[in-house]
């Protein structure tokens, strides 16, 4: 399998992440850790007084609110914590809960991340030269302008752009096929690696697992293809770590690094000993408290087939 990145410009920092993906797949598992915006690092140091490790993974979000924990107004400072986190060891991740491009930032979570567009909206969305295609690619440039930072720093990140598109529960999800969410993910990657020429991102597409109530689809008719994917995630809740999503999962991926995206109730040693191919996984926030015993979390990071920072050594 080849270690060449989505993007053919891809830096060399990307591509050395992407190499060592590759190299620690069906061996080692990276722990991640992700932070509303508004608490900065505040779970990643929570990990750390529970477990005295530090996770390999920072994961952080551009949020949508005008205060509180998703607050739109701490990017440039998440930014800077991006920047610091990356100099002490740490590998970066990223995610953004956009507000509907029919909306302002900033916005609610019902009022406009989990509202609907109409059928003839999400076709105009998708159109250039429309109206809201063009409301769209300035919300682009917001985020592009943040992600710019990083580049220039040289810091790769694992880019998730519209998680979870396979559920029916945010304005960008449940629209299978390639005028679906295909479209919006592939709009996006065109956009970030020819006009901005973010070529620090490692794109990674990023569902739910797919569920017994039907209001999450299966991976395949949501995936946009290999040449705008460096890695295949999936966001899996309740501690619903069956063998069928793993395959189902790799079996979409065709040799290309797995993740497990988000997650609450952390999984057994035993599920890491059998799901061999998870390149990391990402512990939701305040769900690292809410939903996971401490005695949990330590057998979890004290596995000698997970990574922690200080295990990571010298990638690039």
């Amino acid at each position: 399998m080849s270690f060449e990145p989505a993007n053919p410009r891809a830096s060399l920092e990307a591509r050395q992440l992407l190499e060592f993906l590759y190299s620690i797949s069906g061996k080692k598992t990276l722990s991640g850790q992700h932070n509303y915006p508004g608490f900065q690092s505040g779970y990643s140091q929570r990990v750390q007084e529970i477990t005295g490790k530090i996770p390999a993974i920072w994961g952080q979000d551009f949020g949508f609110t005008n205060a509180g924990k998703d607050n739109i107004h701490v990017r440039a400072a998440n930014m800077g914590e991006a920047i610091r986190r990356h100099r002490e060891g740490s590998l970066i991740t990223l995610m953004w809960h956009a507000v509907r491009p029919t909306d302002d930032e900033p916005n609610g979570w019902k009022e406009s991340v989990q509202d609907k567009l109409t059928d003839a909206q999400w076709k105009e969305l998708i159109t250039p030269g429309t109206v809201l295609h063009q409301r769209w690619l300035g919300q682009l440039d917001v985020v592009a302008g943040h992600l710019a930072r990083l580049r220039d720093e040289h810091i790769p990140v694992l880019w998730r752009p519209y998680h979870e598109m396979n559920g029916d529960w945010f304005w960008w999800g449940f629209r299978p096929g390639p005028q679906g969410t295909q479209a919006l993910y592939r709009l996006m990657f065109e956009v970030f690696t020819k006009k901005y020429h973010l070529d620090n991102l490692l794109w990674v597409w990023n569902a739910n697992k797919v569920n017994d109530e039907g209001n999450a689809g299966p991976y395949q008719d949501y995936y946009p293809g290999h040449d705008c994917v460096d890695i295949l995630a999936t966001d899996i809740y309740h501690g619903d770590y069956r063998d069928k999503q793993y395959e189902e999962l790799v079996k979409v991926a065709e040799g290309r690094p797995v993740a497990l995206g988000e997650i609450g109730p952390v999984p057994a040693p035993g599920i890491l000993k059998r799901q061999t191919k998870w390149a990391w996984f990402m512990i939701w926030c305040d769900y690292l408290d809410r939903q996971n015993s401490h005695y949990d979390l330590r057998a979890l990071y004290n596995d000698p087939r997970v990574l922690s920072r200080d295990g990571l050594g010298t990638i690039y």
